[in-house]
């Protein structure tokens, strides 16, 4: 087939493709977006399984980047279901006509760069080829689902889901054993409504999570209407926080607090702040002492929970500190526990053997199951980037680039690949913030250096390789002050057997990293490089 011209190919319809797409029109770019799924939305169209909603506050999960919008759009709850998720992206969607730019049921499956043209071959499942200048993986940190290596995992002959790839019709659990293999995030939201529906539930769990109570409830009208006269305070407050939500952490150490006023606070935290109540104190991630009264209350808790006692031990997290692996924000996950018709199974002492076409079978027990459930998470942060075979310079892989971990340049590029970024990629906050502010501000910052290099008649914008060295030593550096080491976590890339253990996000923070940002644009973008004396044609767009 013929190849096709854009400015810009963008890989992924959700959060982060929508606004990239939003922002390659400002630039007068002809822009393209290619999603895998039969719909928009991401992440959030295919994790539609029972209880999915953000651990973001919804006024904070949001774009900020229009005001109107701000002031149209009513969202109902404090956390967002994935319903209502997807209809606020259907809605950006039709708002600002993106889906005319927008081929769905396609993926990418490699793209090269063409040193003698100075641009970029996208391949396509479809058995396009499209030629652009820029090429933008906007395919998110937790987006490629990952399976358990567990013997005979495909021979289960009931009926099988991935929390990652749910189906869209409703799936009924009414009378059927149902088992759950993974107690991460989805699992942590998914396991309450499935007690209600099945017969029997049986939970598999590897490691204990740390998880705080949502306390979810309905904004409002009052709440509505105070948030969208305080939307622009509430932005830059964001902006302006460590981790994009608004919150800042107590200055006072948890060892400075006397227990009983330390109590007083966890408790108050307890009941207010989800997924910001690591920021009780503002040492929790530095110090293993401080550290230690946060997890210790937080295991007390679910002593006080869950009233079976050697259940309860097998929930309380141990030999890792609270907030090294992501904490959950849950509806009555551990009351779920007290349920008759729910069992835990700790595959630490009951080791998983194999899955047979009617059950799970550990060194201890069978347990026979209508439905099996992998709520097993992703390969996150470089699992999508990895996934097509991208090459760069002299057809230099990414993959044979990243074989000893990610190296990037602000978590945005990487030199040998010109003209190619990623939107919240290593080395950036990315999941160690409100990732949907960390989008808006990678992309609107992304545009700057793209506007930086037509001033300079560029047809190639690139990292120098001194740039993303240091960058990376920063990252590792900042991260080694922290206790996320110490946990075995996607953070370290723990989650995918044989994967490079680094700690890929940025751990500095969202107002530490945009300032760097900006000081890096005030100084004219340094680590860039805007070569060749040719300006890409821009495509009119339409």
């Amino acid at each position: 087939m013929a190849i096709l011209d854009y400015d810009m190919v963008i890989v992924g319809a959700g959060f982060a493709g929508l606004r990239m797409l939003i922002e390659a029109r400002e630039l007068g770019y002809k822009a393209r977006v290619i999603e895998g799924g039969d719909g928009i939305g991401g992440t959030w169209y295919w994790n539609r399984y029972p209880g999915a909603r953000c651990d973001v506050f919804s006024a904070d999960y949001s774009y900020s980047f229009s005001t109107e919008l701000e002031q149209e759009w009513r969202w109902s709850e404090r956390y967002p279901t994935q319903p209502e998720i997807l209809r606020y992206v259907e809605f950006v969607a039709d708002k600002f006509s993106l889906r005319q730019d927008i081929t769905l049921g396609t993926t990418v499956h490699g793209a090269h760069f063409d040193d003698d043209r100075n641009n970029w071959v996208v391949e396509t499942s479809d058995g396009r080829s499209l030629r652009c200048t820029y090429f933008v993986m906007a395919t998110g940190c937790l987006s490629t689902a990952k399976l358990p290596d567990i013997a005979g995992r495909d021979s289960f002959a009931g009926e099988v889901y991935h929390t990652a790839y749910w189906p869209q019709e409703t799936v009924d659990f009414a009378g059927k054993r149902v088992g759950v293999i993974g107690t991460g995030s989805s699992g942590t939201q998914l396991i309450p409504v499935v007690a209600q529906q099945a017969k029997h539930l049986t939970v598999f769990q590897r490691t204990p999570n740390f998880s705080v109570p949502a306390r979810n409830a309905v904004i409002t009208a009052e709440e509505d209407a105070e948030i969208k006269a305080t939307y622009a305070d509430r932005r830059a407050k964001a902006r302006n926080s460590p981790s994009g939500l608004g919150i800042v952490p107590n200055k006072q150490s948890a060892l400075e607090a006397n227990p009983t006023e330390r109590n007083r606070h966890y408790e108050h935290q307890w009941e207010t702040a989800g997924f910001g109540f690591v920021l009780a104190y503002y040492d929790l991630l530095l110090n293993k002492e401080s550290n230690d009264t946060a997890a210790d209350f937080i295991r007390a808790k679910i002593n006080a929970t869950v009233q079976d006692p050697a259940t309860a031990v097998k929930l309380a997290p141990t030999g890792y500190p609270f907030g090294a692996k992501r904490p959950c924000v849950d509806s009555g996950y551990f009351e779920t526990f007290n349920r008759d018709n729910v069992t835990l199974v700790d595959i630490r002492d009951e080791h998983l053997e194999t899955i047979t076409p009617s059950a799970v079978a550990t060194n201890a027990a069978t347990y026979e199951l209508d439905v099996l459930i992998f709520a097993t998470g992703f390969d996150a942060m470089t699992g999508s980037l990895l996934k097509p075979n991208i090459r760069g310079r002299n057809g230099r892989s990414l993959r044979d680039k990243w074989a000893a971990g990610p190296i990037t340049y602000l978590g945005l590029a990487t030199e040998g690949f010109p003209n190619f970024f990623f939107i919240t990629g290593p080395g950036s906050p990315s999941l160690l913030s409100n990732v949907l502010l960390s989008i808006e501000q990678h992309i609107t910052w992304l545009a700057g250096v793209l506007r930086a290099g037509e001033a300079e008649n560029a047809s190639t914008v690139e990292v120098t390789a001194e740039a993303e060295a240091d960058w990376t030593d920063h990252v590792n550096v900042t991260a080694a002050k922290t206790l996320y080491s110490q946990a075995a976590s996607y953070y370290m890339g723990d989650e995918i057997v044989g994967k490079p253990r680094v700690f890929m996000p940025y751990s500095g923070g969202v107002r530490a990293f945009g300032r760097k940002c900006d000081e890096i644009a005030d100084g004219g973008y340094v680590g860039f490089t805007f070569e060749d004396a040719h300006v890409p044609t821009k495509q009119l767009a339409g």
